[in-house]
């Protein structure tokens, strides 16, 4: 990445209310980061086999926590993914009961939650028929794309 185009992006964050950015291309990887008082601090790493080359600006150092998070359980089953990024809802008002439990039958087509992105309340569909074995996600909260709501065998 040329350095116009990530004084650009440094810019880009320090003048609105985004407090982090991360944006991977073939070249590299760029995080920046706003601190407390409004500057944008980015690190960036670039995409090498051996040995990686890290460029190092004031930022806070990235936290390991890959390394010293615990193996996630193998899920056997279909997975239902995100669609995008937004808040997890299982029911379509918060009084009323949850579009599913765990073992309720679904078919291809039927509502299983509801995402909210940007005010917009969107149905997500079970994308296979069968039951609901597990529920990976807590009401109201924040989810990523891609990220596993639900496992249907």
């Amino acid at each position: 990445m040329d350095l116009r185009k990530l004084k650009t992006l440094i810019d880009l964050v320090s003048e609105s209310n985004i407090s982090e950015l991360e944006i991977t291309e073939a070249e590299g990887k760029v995080r920046i980061v706003k601190s407390e008082g409004g500057q944008a601090m980015p690190y960036v790493q670039q995409m090498q086999p051996a040995p990686q080359t890290m460029v190092y600006a004031p930022a806070p150092a990235p936290v390991a926590a890959a390394a010293a998070a615990p193996a996630a359980p193998v899920e056997t089953g279909h997975v239902v993914k995100s669609p995008m990024v937004g808040t997890f809802y299982r029911s379509s008002n918060p009084g009323s009961k949850p579009f599913v439990e765990i073992g309720s039958q679904v078919k291809e087509g039927d509502a299983v939650c509801i995402i909210e992105a940007m005010k917009i309340m969107n149905e997500i569909d079970a994308d296979r028929a069968g039951t609901i074995t597990q529920i990976l996600c807590e009401n109201g909260q924040a989810i990523e794309f891609g990220q596993p709501l639900f496992i249907i065998e």
